[in-house]
Order: C-alpha cells, then structure tokens, then sequence
C-alpha cells in the first residue's frame, strides 16, 4: 500500500496540448494526486520521496479493448480474417481450465503494466457460458498483477455458424453434423449466470469492476440483447460490444434486421453513456451521431482491424460527431500483442492512409488524450487518465536516456511517433510501484513462463482434434465470408478499391 503521502520529485511532466514538458513536482495522498506544482512543491515532512531526475512522467494508458483469453493464443494464426480468428475459436481457446483462465489474463497484465498501461477494458470468453469461478480467476490475475480492469463476460446466444445468413448452409453435411457441440448455452442460462456473476462481485470496483459483453449484435437474439442491457442497467456497469467490425458483420445487420447493427441496437434501447462500440469500422454517419447523442464510446482497435483485414475506421468522423474516442489494442491473438504505444503509433498512421487532407489526420495530441481520458470514459473510470488533483495515481516513468528520447524533441509527438514501451522505468498504479526499474513488482516472469508452458503444452495436445476440425471449416469460411463482404454498402472501409478482384 502506498504511505499518506508520496512526492515525486525531479520529472517532467507531459503537457499533451501544449506539446511541452515542464518539471513538476507531484504530491499524492494516498492512491489520489493532491497537487501538481513547481520543483520544491511542498510536502509534509513525513512524505516519502520518489526520485524523477531523468524521468518523462504521463498518465497510465488505458486499453479501451482487449481479450485477457487471447494471450494464450498469441502467433497462432497468419492472414486471418475476422471470421477466420472465429473459426478458430475452439482450437486456440478450447479446453481450459480456470489455471489456464488466470494465466493467460496474467501474461497481457504483466505485458500491459511492463508497457505502460495501468488500466483495460476486457472481454473475457468462457465456453459455453461465463462462470463464476472463471471470472474470480481472471479477476485475480489483475489483482495480483496490481492493474485495474473492467472485466465483462463476452457472450451470446447465437452460434458463429448460425449468425451470419446462408453459412451453414453452406457447409457440407458431414461439417453441419459438428456444428452443435459448438453452440453457445441457451439465452437464459448464460444471463441467470451473468446475474450470478453481477450479485456476487466481491472484488474492489476501483480495481477491477464487471460489465456486460452481448459480443456481437446479430450473435444475439433480440430478447439476449434485452437480457443483458437490463442486468447491466440493473447493476450500474456498462455495456460494450463489437458491433460493425467486419463488412461481413455490416452486410448481415442490414440482411437481417433491414438497418444497421447500432440502429438495432440503439432501438432495443443498449446505446447509452455506459456504452462503448469495440472496433466500429463500418459505422455510417447516422450510427455516429446516435453515438454522439447518447454520449457513447467507440475503442478504436487500428491494428487488429488492419490485422484482420477489416478496415480502416474513421476516427475523425467520430470525433467531429462528438463520439469519445478510446483506443485499445484487442486482443494478443488477433492483434499481436498488448503494447498500447504501439497501438498509438498504428492510430496515427492508419488515419494518414485514409486520404491526402492532412486536416482530416488524427493528431499525437488527439490520440494520447485517446489513449488516456478517452479510454477511461470508456471504462467508465472518470478519475483515470491524467496527472492532476483529485485523479488517480497512474503514473508512468520514461527514461529520457532511452534510445527513444534521444534527441528530445516534442514529448507528444514522440510519444506516439517513437515510444516503443522500451523506455518504460516504472509505473504506479494508485501510488504503489507495480513496475520498478524495468521489473514487476507482483510478477515473477521466469515463474510465469514455467507456468504457461506447461499449460501450452497440455492445451496444445487437448485441442488437436480441434485445430483439424477448425482446419476443414475455416475453409468453407474463407469462400463464404469473403463472397458477402463483396456486396454493396453505403460506406466503404477498405483500403483498396470498392470492387477489387
């Protein structure tokens, strides 16, 4: 726990705006900042120091989207689509057990805080519906991690293979006959257990807090939709989904409900302040402004969305429509990793691609405050995001003797622009030091990787009739979901030409 009071002494501290930074003192109270002044800013006598000299100081960055299972699954899969990862799901998430639950969630943590990252959004599967057990599990790996998280169980009640039109059709027989055990728990046992989970919560909310995942719209029955916008209500947390990540997803919303996914959702009355829209790539217009208007969120996820193939969302837009913006960096098997600079760094460049009008371009500025403020209105966590009275204390150290840093230009452009998480000294999360001279404080990383080996290596036997399986669906997938992305609609986020081959 940290002592009453802390002083940080000897940094300098990032003025996003102003592309600047001064050196300033830093005293907490607690796990809160109580003042932010010139050096020698006055602390009690009893504060304990922290030594700054050399160090950038900015707000903790906050993941406005990822998947805690997904660690496990890192490097498993090449040139795949979004429906391709789905496919996949059984094989790289099959089989485990709440050790492995705990663990992979423990290694994007461990990843996160060693990034610079003290807080994330996270949507987290269990199959064939969320447990208990299984979210104390991966509420534990951030808690003993000593990172913040709002952690809600992602489901459905609608399996992959029936939610998008015509593709279990399209399956050969001998395929369709596998496609049951795949199905998801029925609507009302899978919300009786988000309740469960919702009554239940034991664990500190300003460290890790629930909400609720319905993961994708048309993967959810209307009266799921309803289920779970009502527990989510009913309990004050908040509501996220994927909605509109893929054309493939866009072009079934309008096949199935005869508008857009966020209009269905909107007019089953999800969309509200406690509501953020993980990717939103094919968002239109009239979908931002509903956004806008009920003072939503969207977790703009660029390197997954470029991973996956699924589009360059546009930011700016939402941003000129008044949406708050989060930036989030998905999950480690269809994102790479859980580097949040490095998330930053693909928002500015995808934003560029879009076309040659450098107003329409994101700014550093835009995306650290992204990265920051905006995430945390995304995770409902509005005392999270800067260095200032009366918020948390999250604070990141960078060595300005770093490879990164050398020349020291503008701090807000480099931080996007250069910043790899290699310069990371330490990070507190609440005042206490969770990393230190490069090192966690909670995790033990050589224990850590004993511990996820051995489980690799038990999951990977487990899941190998899976992976063949997966195997022979994944291509009946790739033929059909790529043929529904190529028909029309009203907005176009590829980076290639609307009818390319």
């Amino acid at each position: 726990m940290p002592r009453a009071h802390t002083v940080i002494r000897g940094g300098r501290l990032l003025d996003i705006e102003g592309h600047a930074a001064p050196f300033r003192d830093i005293l907490l109270e607690g796990d809160t900042i109580l003042e932010v002044g010139r050096p020698g800013l006055a602390a009690p006598e009893s504060a304990e120091s922290v030594d700054a000299s050399g160090m950038l100081l900015h707000p903790g960055l906050i993941n406005g989207h990822t998947h805690g299972h997904g660690n496990l699954a890192k490097g498993m899969g090449d040139r795949w689509s979004l429906e391709l990862l789905l496919t996949a799901a059984p094989w790289i998430g099959g089989a485990r057990e709440g050790e492995d639950k705990y663990l992979s969630t423990l290694i994007g943590a461990a990843e996160m805080l060693l990034k610079g990252c003290t807080a994330a959004y996270d949507l987290a599967f269990e199959f064939p519906a969320p447990t208990r057990e299984g979210m104390a599990a991966m509420a534990k790996a951030y808690q003993d991690a000593g990172m913040r998280c709002v952690l809600a169980p992602m489901v459905a009640d609608i399996a992959f293979y029936d939610a998008i039109p015509g593709l279990f059709d399209a399956l050969p027989r001998h395929l369709q006959d596998e496609i049951p055990a795949m199905r998801l728990a029925p609507a009302e046992t899978t919300l009786a257990r988000i309740r469960a989970i919702l009554e239940d919560w034991e664990i500190d909310p300003e460290q890790v807090r629930p909400a609720v995942a319905p993961t994708i719209p048309h993967h959810c029955s209307e009266a799921f939709l309803v289920g779970c916008r009502d527990l989510a209500r009913a309990h004050g947390v908040g509501l996220h989904s994927h909605v509109a990540e893929s054309k493939v997803q866009a072009v079934a919303g309008r096949k199935l409900y005869g508008k857009t996914l966020l209009q269905h959702m909107d007019d089953l009355g999800l969309v509200g302040p406690d509501f953020t829209v993980a990717h939103g790539v094919w968002l239109d217009d009239e979908d931002m402004r509903r956004l806008a208007g009920h003072d939503a969120s969207v977790s703009h996820n660029p390197g997954s969305n470029a991973l996956l193939g699924s589009g360059i969302a546009d930011a700016r837009r939402m941003l000129e429509s008044g949406v708050n913006l989060g930036i989030g960096t998905d999950g480690a098997n269809c994102a790479d990793n859980q580097n949040m600079y490095e998330a930053m760094r693909t928002a500015l460049y995808v934003s560029h691609v879009r076309g040659p009008d450098t107003s329409l371009w994101l700014s550093t500025a835009e995306i650290v405050e992204a990265a920051t403020e905006g995430s945390a209105r995304a995770l409902g966590m509005k005392n999270l995001g800067r260095i200032a009275p009366g918020y948390k204390a999250d604070i990141v150290f960078l060595e300005l003797d770093s490879i990164n840093w050398i020349p020291f230009n503008d701090p807000t452009n480099q931080l996007v622009q250069t910043e790899d998480g290699s310069s990371v000294h330490s990070v507190m999360v609440g005042g206490a030091f969770k990393v230190r001279a490069g090192k966690l404080v909670e995790v033990t990383l050589a224990s850590l990787a004993r511990e996820v080996e051995a489980a690799r290596e038990r999951l990977e036997a487990a899941n190998r009739e899976r992976r063949v399986l997966c195997g022979h669906l994944a291509k009946v997938v790739d033929s059909f979901c790529p043929g529904l992305a190529r028909e029309p609609y009203h907005v176009h986020r590829y980076g290639a030409p609307a009818h390319g081959h």
